[in-house]
């Protein structure tokens, strides 16, 4: 009997212990790294005597802050239990005016969009490079950065998200190079990045490459439960002051002790295993990596794509496998994973799916993941021997983000939320102004933001993907036939 939205305890009881294993967040794969929360409903407290205040930290949550810093060998930490969403609200409102203006790329989360609305902020985009026949976003230009900086002096501060979902790393330390010489902040959210500090195969953390805040989430990729997320300061180009103002605004009054010691307990995971836990997993995920490169169909993209388009670098662990050559697309192959397979991917896009690895992952799950896509390419093989290997005369290649899936920003979101709506049939939208977002989740990138005009090609786009069953969200109407937009 199929259990309803009454007996979701139940249904999340009986679903952690079947078969289905994750490739998705969080990162702890539903392993403990801890014995003493066990019972959260006996460890479940507010901020009782002995146990200190998140917004006014003094005594133990202060030292568990501190502490935190001290892992990430960072200036100084602050504990997130709304998630990066907080940690980014706050950065972005810290170091901006009311009104003001931000330069951020394109491919940030919706977040960013969130925090340029509340602060009603003018935004100016950095395009990445894009990739054509897998649809992944490459790495922002730091030459990009510096001549938007020169030519507006009203920009008050840079956000660039990296690693990106897919794992593309820009280069930070040019970025932040470029901001500092105009004396603006640079923000990173490296939310899909909290494991980079842990072990020589992944590229430098953005905390050590000049970026004045980096916000992280523990439980994208690490062992932390849903919701746990760090700011980092490494600079005093911003204030402490302001940014614990913010906090205070974004974050909960009533902050989850559950929630934070899960953060606690994860920092002293990585420092009492983290060393021998790392060596485990890299191990595994490079013996992993080595068997898919050797598919003939299915394509695992690596080391190749480096120096592309803004690529500065790459976080292996990230597993991306497209079928493009085989003509098999995303939403398909990761029907095959889950229906078949009981493997559940983080996310499938038009033209690949991707499986998200973290410390946590067992050699048992691995193995299931290298065995089935094996399987499937095999399969293929069979099943198109004409096509077989095409994926290896055409690597990716990146080139210029395309104008026309630039949308023209007419007014600012803050602007066109607050606007007088009129609900059209999306079919018939073209030329009118959004005052909806609109975005494939995950990854929450908005594709179109309130402000923007609606165009013919972001039209048909959401027609393709609504056929491939592509999850289009942010329009009130879920069926995506109609869409608000600003009336005139």
């Amino acid at each position: 009997m199929k259990e309803t939205g009454k007996y979701l305890d139940r249904t999340l009881y009986q679903y952690g212990r079947g078969q289905d294993y994750p490739f998705h967040m969080p990162g702890h794969k539903r392993q403990a790294v801890t014995p003493y929360l066990t019972d959260p409903w006996k460890e479940d407290i507010t901020e009782i005597t002995g146990f200190d205040n998140l917004h006014h930290a003094e005594g133990i949550l202060k030292e568990a802050q501190e502490y935190g810093a001290k892992i990430f060998r960072a200036k100084r930490t602050w504990f997130l239990i709304n998630g990066s969403t907080a940690g980014i609200l706050a950065a972005v409102s810290a170091c901006t005016s009311p009104g003001g203006k931000i330069l951020m790329a394109r491919n940030s989360h919706k977040a960013v969009y969130h925090a340029a609305y509340l602060r009603q902020l003018k935004t100016e985009y950095l395009y990445p490079s894009r990739e054509k026949t897998l649809g992944i976003n490459g790495g922002i230009f730091p030459e990009d950065v510096e001549s938007a900086l020169e030519k507006d002096p009203d920009i008050q501060a840079v956000l660039i998200t990296s690693p990106t979902y897919d794992g593309i790393l820009s280069d930070v330390k040019r970025i932040a190079q470029a901001a500092h010489r105009h004396r603006i902040p640079l923000i990173v959210d490296e939310a899909h990045g909290a494991h980079l500090p842990f072990h020589q195969l992944f590229p430098k953390s953005a905390l050590y490459l000049g970026a004045d805040l980096v916000i992280q989430s523990l439980h994208k990729t690490l062992p932390s439960l849903t919701q746990t997320a760090v700011l980092h300061q490494q600079s005093d180009l911003v204030s402490g002051e302001r940014l614990e103002r913010f906090l205070g605004i974004y974050q909960t009054s009533s902050p989850s002790y559950v929630l934070m010691a899960s953060i606690t307990a994860c920092l002293r995971y990585l420092e009492e295993n983290g060393g021998q836990a790392f060596d485990r997993y890299v191990f595994r995920l490079e013996q992993c990596r080595r068997k898919l490169s050797q598919m003939k169909n299915l394509y695992l993209p690596g080391r190749e794509i480096w120096g592309q388009g803004g690529i500065f670098d790459l976080d292996l662990s990230k597993i991306l496998i497209s079928g493009a050559g085989a003509g098999i697309q995303g939403p398909a192959l990761h029907r095959i994973l889950r229906e078949k397979y009981r493997l559940e991917m983080e996310m499938e896009a038009p033209g690949y799916v991707l499986a998200l690895t973290s410390v946590m992952d067992t050699e048992e799950g691995f193995g299931r993941l290298t065995k089935a896509l094996e399987e499937i390419d095999s399969a293929l093989a069979q099943a198109y021997p004409t096509k077989a290997g095409i994926h290896r005369i055409s690597i990716p290649s990146f080139g210029k983000y395309p104008e026309e899936l630039r949308p023209r920003q007419e007014m600012t979101i803050a602007r066109a939320m607050e606007s007088e709506m009129e609900e059209k049939d999306l079919e018939y939208g073209a030329g009118r102004i959004s005052g909806e977002f609109a975005y494939l989740y995950p990854p929450g990138i908005p594709i179109l933001t309130p402000g923007e005009e609606i165009s013919r090609e972001f039209i048909q786009r959401a027609g393709l993907w609504k056929k491939q069953g592509l999850e289009l969200q942010g329009l009130s109407d879920y069926s995506l036939k109609k869409i608000k937009t600003v009336k005139i």
